[in-house]
């Protein structure tokens, strides 16, 4: 069954998008939304603190098959987001993913067609998938 909620999202975007129509005002707003998730997440270290980056080289046994290779990758986060980062950062993502949507409504692409693809190729390819 088609997933209702990625649909009738992409169809609010299209209806309520009104001025950033243009596609090149879409990629600019869509990086500008990249660029504010990415300054939720840093306000979150260096002006709450809720959460650290202590961050050094990936620390790989030579040994480990690559399936496991996943049991000894850190994401270098300490810590999580306290309430108010937490609302801050899905805020922005929610900005994000509105861009996301007009854009791909702007090229006559169904996200929810894209989720389904991506997902049978991950897991068709698993650990060979990397990104």
């Amino acid at each position: 069954m088609k997933d209702i909620l990625s649909d009738e999202f992409q169809q609010s975007v299209d209806e309520f998008l009104i001025r950033h129509r243009s596609i090149i005002d879409l990629l600019t707003k869509f990086q500008e939304s990249t660029a504010r998730v990415n300054r939720a997440v840093a306000k979150s270290v260096t002006g709450c603190g809720c959460i650290q980056i202590q961050a050094s080289q990936q620390k790989i046994p030579v040994e480990v098959t690559l399936k496991e290779v996943r049991n000894y990758m850190d994401d270098h986060l300490r810590g999580s987001l306290c309430e108010n980062c937490r609302e801050v950062v899905e805020e922005e993502i929610g900005n994000h993913l509105f861009y996301l949507a007009a854009l791909a409504n702007s090229l006559d692409i169904n996200l929810y067609d894209i989720l389904i693809r991506q997902n049978k190729k991950v897991a068709a390819l698993g650990v060979f998938s990397v990104y």
